[in-house]
């Protein structure tokens, strides 16, 4: 069994890492940690885990961390690179949920979440958990630094486009029009957040610059090896959960004929948790909702030179703590999709 740690459990993607470990067949919960709410019964705050999860929230000096196989940071960005290297030390291999080991260049981070980095020599070994860009170094790896939400949808969708040694879209101005659910936003008292604010109301926010783009054009220049432009708008949506990322990329002459439905279909053709739909599909955020599933779908509007990719994925599952669990199976040698095959639920 896998022994572990979760750091900041009373958040959305806190409590939705235990319930999807709560039913993993190797995992067995050692520790939650919460400061506020240090000896409360982790049922007594989320009454869903009542008979999964007979732990109590603990202080994190009480906690024990080192002795866990794994620890999951579910906290604020920066809470992660104070504790990592001492768990490291002690042999803990670490998984965060925050920005803290997303970012490589150290001035990059500090620009966009305003505080200096504590640890950039651990952050050099850090790993982009995105398996289906890094499995093998995934499975190798010590320190886990997980995707965000949104980048997830993002390097998926432009994946198959960019993995080609010959480009095939002008990389240089990738569109990406996204929206996401409230729960994206954390589980925290916040005006924008409230039901009277949130509901019958539709809105762009930060387009002047939003902190997973920088993330996310790392992410895709990786995959291409290559400079990538990319325009990122994120909008918040009425709903809880789900994310729906409209992506644009314009054909370059060269490749007018080539088969784009083939070409996501091979390129995912070993990945359990990425579903490219037929031709023609419309993807809904519903038909992934509280799964670990993200679906694609390739649309080229008239057969012009326009190629559209829909994406959906959970913010929660896929989109964090679902994909942290994926991380976890491969670093610890079992099958990735294992504690993952949630059939989605609906309504």
């Amino acid at each position: 069994m896998i022994k572990i740690g979760i750091v900041g459990g009373t958040g959305y993607t806190g409590v939705e890492l235990l319930r999807i470990l709560a039913a993993h067949p190797e995992a067995e919960l050692a520790a939650i940690t919460s400061r506020k709410e240090d000896g409360m019964p982790v049922a007594d705050m989320f009454p869903s885990l009542r008979g999964h999860v007979s732990l109590a929230f603990s202080a994190p000096e009480k906690a024990r961390l080192n002795e866990c196989d794994v620890v999951f940071f579910a906290t604020p960005h920066g809470v992660a690179m104070a504790q990592a290297r001492e768990l490291l030390a002690a042999g803990v291999k670490v998984i965060d949920l925050a920005a803290d080991f997303r970012l490589q260049d150290t001035a990059v981070f500090e620009q966009w979440y305003g505080m200096p980095h504590s640890c950039p020599d651990i952050l050099a070994e850090a790993v982009y958990g995105l398996p289906e860009v890094n499995r093998e170094a995934i499975r190798t790896a010590r320190l886990i630094g997980l995707p965000g939400c949104y980048p997830t949808s993002m390097q998926l969708g432009f994946a198959p486009l960019l993995a080609q040694a010959q480009p095939l879209v002008n990389e240089s101005a990738l569109i990406a029009d996204c929206k996401s659910g409230v729960s994206g936003a954390g589980r925290k008292a916040e005006v924008s957040s409230l039901l009277a604010e949130a509901a019958d109301n539709f809105k762009a926010y930060g387009v002047k610059g939003h902190r997973h783009l920088p993330e996310t054009v790392q992410g895709l220049e990786a995959i291409a090896g290559r400079k990538v432009g990319l325009t990122f708008v994120p909008h918040l949506v009425p709903m809880i959960r789900g994310i729906h990322s409209t992506l644009y990329a314009t054909i370059l002459p060269h490749a007018r004929d080539t088969d784009f439905q083939s070409l996501f279909e091979k390129h995912f053709a070993n990945d359990y948790f990425v579903d490219v739909l037929p031709a023609g599909s419309h993807p809904e955020t519903r038909s992934v909702r509280a799964s670990n599933m993200l679906r694609i779908a390739v649309h080229r509007p008239g057969g012009g030179d326009l190629l559209v990719i829909l994406v959906v994925e959970d913010n929660l599952v896929k989109g964090a703590a679902g994909q942290g669990v994926q991380c976890m199976n491969l670093m610890f040698g079992l099958d990735e999709s294992t504690g993952l095959r949630h059939v989605p639920i609906l309504p």
